[in-house]
């Protein structure tokens, strides 16, 4: 672990008195989902995340350069950091050692006392004690005062008084934690989300060095370990996600500065494309709903840009006129990927995942930063300024013929009298939590899928015509294309508000689970990626609601007599083939090419029946990865895409 950098700012007297308590941890265990989300895949990274952003508090107040994250053989996962070491002195008020106060009373820590931390990132607030409550076993180790103090943890419960165990030069905290396998249906962590989250910390905090270690050896016996770092921040951040689009231009718009007390570092680029990408967050946190801050941020783009237009477009201002066009906010965003970082010391989140930020003071800071600088710019840069211009009064054509393609799909809307779609076979139930709706490619795949579904609670959908990415096309070929109006007629939603006509209703959604049912093969997993993407870009709500799922059908049948088996894996396939007898000529084994090769009962009893099937649910847990991941896969740059597929080849199905 490193040392402490010289430059740091002195401790500030940052001891047990700097550690204030509000409320006990009898709740976490009784209540987990309540204080991290929930219990399942997504709980359970959460913990890594409360306890990293202790570390990353002290690396904002200007205490820490280096955190080290390693997941353990065992699943257990340690965070080192060479920040100041929590105190370990007696508090006032508990009457024992502060170290113990913050592992076992929530809502204790520096981040309430101000003089500790200006700000300070964590979602919920709820801190490491909530990851000790939730932990079958924890170790706490301090490095302070030039010794090494530890205590250790059951379920929340210290085993014993924080001790001595040994000295040391080093100053920083160690934690070390294994999840209670009682509380979390699984305990298996994924390198891939740690990863992300760890690379998305990095960028946000320029100069940090994150370091993240897999002690789990592969499939080649080997560990793996990754360092993420900026130098850069937020500069690097956009570039990262913007790094398979075409630019406008290959600056960076870099706004870094405070206003009304609150640090505000933004970073904008413009691209070719039609989608508008604004990743924002509050306090290291991914505010997925928006808020405040990026209302300023909309505003001051809108009329920043719409001025600098004013004043100096003025010819192609009146062409839009001519043709009854007039430019909209929404224009001013159309192939802008912007990433916006603000930190406040009293942030109140809302919404119903609690990351919409909502105070009211930020709005007028952001919204006076963004102007300021982007009128400088644009003055500055009069090329980059002209083309940004030119994008938006395309942006503004298109919206226009996109707003009469959407209006047609309302007009076929069901709720609007239009009718379902002719290719729809519906489910007799009309409650929505219980019907699924199959989105199928091919007739013949649909007509088995229909012949072999519950009718009560399942409904098929053949997609008619070829899918498009909608990652390369303007927006008003989406909603005219036939396979995307029929899913939106069939959902039941609807599209656009006066303030925003790309939002969608999903108040009349008519089922709460939305199947991708392909063919197990390359061009059945292009398709999957296809759907997923128009479901990302354009019906993001149905994924954050948990709807979107991808069936799997086997990739063989094995058959010896009256004996069968369905195999999902290679492995699966030569297992049975081993059971059966190996090399005896009346085994036989079928490759399934399509879902159309199989029959009726057997695509029930492998992919559609809630008894056997296996579903895999399509989850957002890092917006700004995803975004990433969904324009490469579908971008024009080859290379990256080869080396993402070969990377996860392991977890394809591939032909030979």
């Amino acid at each position: 672990m490193s040392e402490v950098a010289d430059s740091m700012p002195q401790n500030n007297n940052y001891g047990a008195n700097s550690i204030q308590v509000l409320e006990g941890l009898e709740a976490v265990r009784k209540r987990p989902a309540m204080y991290i989300g929930d219990i399942s895949e997504k709980g359970l990274h959460h913990l890594v995340y409360e306890t990293v952003d202790n570390s990353i508090d002290e690396a904002l107040a200007g205490y820490c350069t280096h955190i080290e994250v390693t997941i353990g053989e065992d699943n257990s996962i340690t965070v080192v950091d060479n920040g100041r070491g929590i105190p370990v002195d007696m508090h006032p008020k508990e009457h024992k050692s502060a170290l113990e106060v913050v592992m076992t009373v929530l809502h204790a820590g520096g981040k309430f006392d101000k003089g500790s931390y200006k700000v300070s990132g964590g979602l919920h607030g709820v801190g490491v004690s909530c990851v000790n409550a939730l932990s079958k076993h924890m170790t706490s180790q301090v490095y302070r005062n030039g010794k090494i103090y530890q205590q250790e943890y059951e379920k929340g419960k210290p085993l014993y008084d924080v001790k001595e165990v040994g000295t040391t030069d080093k100053t920083g905290t160690r934690q070390q934690f294994w999840p209670d396998d009682t509380i979390f249906t699984t305990t298996i962590y994924k390198y891939e989300i740690l990863a992300n989250r760890m690379r998305e910390l990095a960028f946000l905090n320029a100069g940090i060095t994150i370091t993240l270690t897999d002690m789990r050896p592969d499939d080649e016996g080997k560990t793996r370990t990754e360092t993420f770092y900026s130098k850069d921040g937020l500069r690097e951040f956009v570039r990262y996600v913007d790094g398979n689009r075409t630019h406008l231009f290959d600056d960076v718009i870099y706004i870094n500065t405070e206003k009304q007390g609150t640090p505000i570092e933004i970073a904008v680029m413009y691209n070719d494309g039609y989608s508008e990408n604004i990743h924002s967050y509050v306090n290291n946190i991914n505010t997925i709903e928006g808020g405040t801050h990026l209302q300023g941020f909309r505003m001051a783009l809108t009329r920043t840009l719409k001025k600098y237009a004013d004043d100096n477009c003025k010819r192609d201002l009146e062409k839009l006129e001519k043709n009854h066009i007039e430019i909209s906010g929404e224009d001013f965003r159309e192939g802008l990927t912007a990433v916006i970082s603000i930190k406040v010391a009293e942030p109140q989140f809302e919404g119903q995942t609690k990351t919409k930020l909502g105070n009211s003071e930020v709005a007028g800071a952001v919204q006076q930063a963004v102007g300021e600088a982007l009128a400088n710019y644009l003055e500055e840069h009069p090329t980059e300024a002209q083309r940004i211009v030119g994008k938006v009064i395309l942006a503004a054509t298109a919206r226009v013929a996109a707003r009469k393609a959407r209006e047609t799909v309302q007009r076929k809307s069901p709720l609007a009298g239009g009718g379902l779609p002719g290719k729809l076979a519906d489910c007799s139930s009309k409650d929505p939590a219980e019907s699924e709706l199959f989105l199928v490619e091919g007739d013949s795949a649909g007509g088995s899928a229909k012949q072999g579904r519950d009718r009560k609670f399942q409904a098929i959908l053949p997609l008619r015509g070829k899918i498009l990415n909608v990652e390369k096309v303007m927006r008003h070929r989406v909603y005219e294309s036939d396979a995307i109006r029929d899913i939106y007629t069939a959902l039941g939603v609807s599209v656009g508000t006066k303030d925003d006509p790309d939002a969608l209703d999903t108040s009349k959604l008519r089922y709460h689970k939305i199947i991708i049912m392909t063919d197990a093969d390359v061009d059945g997993s292009h398709i999957d990626t296809l759907i997923m993407t128009f479901f990302f870009r354009f019906m993001r709500e149905v994924i954050e609601l948990g709807y979107l799922y991808i069936a799997t059908p086997p990739l063989y049948l094995v058959k010896k007599g009256n004996k069968q088996q369905y195999c999902w894996t290679e492995q699966q396939r030569q297992q049975a083939i081993e059971e059966y007898g190996g090399n005896d000529k009346n085994l036989k084994v079928q490759r399934y090419k399509g879902l159309g090769e199989m029959n009726a009962e057997d695509l029930w009893e492998t992919t559609m029946n809630p008894e056997n099937r296996t579903l895999r649910q399509v989850t957002i847990e890092n917006a700004a990865a995803a975004d990433y991941i969904f324009s490469m896969l579908m971008g024009d740059d080859v290379p990256p895409r080869r080396e993402f597929i070969e990377k996860n080849a392991k977890y394809a199905n591939i032909d030979a």
